[in-house]
């Protein structure tokens, strides 16, 4: 996660010395913080269209009294109601994206402590087992 030791990577198989590079034992690493950064910018997403609805309000609030019986108005409306119901649809997405990619986040620190306790069992050569 963000603000934790390595920058939110995660480690699987760590090796005890430093990592024979692509010849064999470079740990597979992967970062929460792509998938953290995707939620935090859903979440902005989400407070941002939260005030387009009453402004939206404010600006029609005079169009009615300046316009009188235009047959616009009723256009005008339903373009209006329109609109708003996609402003709450698109923040409903956004609060429930925010939370998906939070819980990847999650399952991949539940995979990745499975696949380390999976491999913590298997002895190899020179690595301290029964080899």
């Amino acid at each position: 996660m963000v603000g934790q030791p390595n920058d939110g990577w995660e480690r699987l198989g760590a090796t005890a010395g430093p990592a024979a590079g692509a010849a064999g034992g470079e740990d597979l690493r992967h970062s929460g913080g792509p998938w953290l950064r995707a939620a935090g910018g859903a979440d902005r997403l989400v407070t941002h269209l939260g005030p387009v609805k009453s402004e939206l309000e404010a600006a029609h609030r005079g169009l009615v009294v300046g316009a009188g019986a235009l047959a616009a108005l009723a256009e005008l409306s339903a373009v209006r109601a329109s609109w708003e119901r996609r402003i709450e649809d698109a923040r409903g997405e956004c609060e429930s994206l925010a939370g998906k990619l939070r819980a990847v986040v999650r399952g991949q620190a539940q995979v990745n402590e499975a696949v380390k306790t999976g491999f913590d069992g298997v002895r190899t050569p020179g690595g301290g087992g029964a080899w």
